[in-house]
């Protein structure tokens, strides 16, 4: 993955992410999910960062992920 097609836009535990995720997909964005604790894991290493993930998209999707995961974080803050 080229970092300079993908930007991070959000990070956060597994149950969140995959909030995030199941949104963006219902409007046909395709991210990408890094566990960076999870391969730290396989690879014998520990982590301090385990259950937490990294969501990635294509920059030509960047301003309608963006405001994706803002309407999620504002709806989580509600629930709350």
């Amino acid at each position: 993955m080229s970092t300079s097609e993908y930007t991070k836009i959000y990070y956060g535990n597994f149950i969140l992410v995959t909030r995030v995720k199941d949104e963006l997909e219902r409007v046909g964005i395709i991210p990408i999910i890094k566990d960076e604790g999870e391969s730290q894991r396989l690879a014998g290493y520990g982590s301090l960062n385990q259950g937490y993930q990294e969501v990635w998209v294509n920059n030509d999707e960047l301003d309608k992920a963006n405001a994706i995961v803002e309407q999620v974080k504002s709806e989580i803050k509600t629930a709350d």
